[in-house]
C-alpha cells in the first residue's frame, strides 16, 4: 500500500507542476518572439534557449522516426489485445495489463486532441507552406515516446520470462524515451517549456498507470485464488 501511495503522490506532484507551468507560460514574461510575432510565455528563457540550440534537421527526423516506433509498439499491443478479445470471446478475458495499457493510450489521445484545441504555446518555427506555427505545448512527440516506451516496461515481466532479456528490453525502451526527449529538444522545433511540459505530464501518466496496474492486477490475482 505504501508503494502504491508513493506512485499516486509522484503522479499528483508531476501533474500539479504541469499545471503550474501552464500558468507561468500563459502569464509570465509573455512577448512576441514567435516566427510571425506570436506571443510566447517565459520568453526570456525560451528565446535564449532556442537561440543557443538553433534548428537541427537530423534530430527532427530522428524524433519523427522514434515517434513512428512508439506508434508501432502501441499498435502491436492494441493488436494483441484485439486478438485476445476475439480468441477468448470476452473483453474481460483480455490480459489486465493490456487493458490498462489501452486505457493509458486513450488518455494520451484525448490529451493530444485537447491541446490541439486549447493552445498554450505555438512552435518557434514555421513548416513549409504554413502561415501560422503549430501548437507546441506540451510536445506531443515527447509525451508519445515517454508514455509508450515507459509504460511498456512495467508490463514486460508478464511476457518475458528471461531476466536478462527483460533487463535489456527495459534498457532499450527507456533509452528510446530518453533519446526522444533529448532529440526533440535539440531539433529546435519546440520551446524549452514544451519539452519540460511533455516530460512532466508523461511522469504523471506513467506513475498513475503503474499505480492502477498494481491495483487492477492485484484485484485480478486475488479474484483468481
Amino acid at each position: 500500500m505504501k508503494k502504491l501511495n508513493t506512485k499516486w503522490i509522484i503522479s499528483g506532484a508531476a501533474f500539479i507542476m504541469f499545471l503550474l507551468l501552464i500558468l507561468l507560460v500563459k502569464t509570465v514574461d509573455v512577448a512576441p518572439i514567435g516566427p510571425v510575432g506570436t506571443s510566447i510565455g517565459l520568453s526570456g528563457i525560451n528565446g535564449a534557449f532556442h537561440k543557443a540550440i538553433g534548428e537541427h534537421r537530423f534530430f527532427y527526423v530522428l524524433t519523427q522516426l522514434l515517434g513512428y516506433a512508439a506508434l508501432l509498439v502501441a499498435g502491436l499491443f492494441a493488436a494483441a489485445g484485439l486478438a485476445q478479445w476475439i480468441r477468448r470471446k470476452s473483453l474481460k478475458a483480455v490480459d489486465r495489463e493490456v487493458l490498462c495499457l489501452g486505457g493509458l493510450f486513450a488518455v494520451v489521445l484525448l490529451l493530444y486532441a485537447f491541446f490541439e484545441k486549447v493552445v498554450v504555446n505555438l512552435r518557434p518555427v514555421l513548416e513549409k507552406g504554413q502561415d501560422m506555427p503549430e501548437a507546441s505545448f506540451p510536445s506531443s512527440h515527447t509525451v508519445l515516446a515517454c508514455v509508450v516506451f515507459g509504460s511498456v516496461t512495467f508490463i514486460l515481466k508478464k511476457y518475458l520470462s528471461d531476466p536478462k532479456a527483460l533487463k535489456i528490453a527495459k534498457i532499450v525502451l527507456w533509452s528510446l524515451a530518453g533519446c526522444s526527449v533529448i532529440g526533440r529538444l535539440l531539433s529546435g522545433v519546440h520551446w524549452l517549456t514544451d519539452i519540460v511540459g511533455g516530460v512532466l505530464i508523461s511522469i504523471a501518466l506513467i506513475a498513475a498507470f503503474s499505480a492502477c496496474l498494481d491495483l487492477f492486477c492485484k484485484k485480478n490475482r486475488e479474484g483468481n485464488r
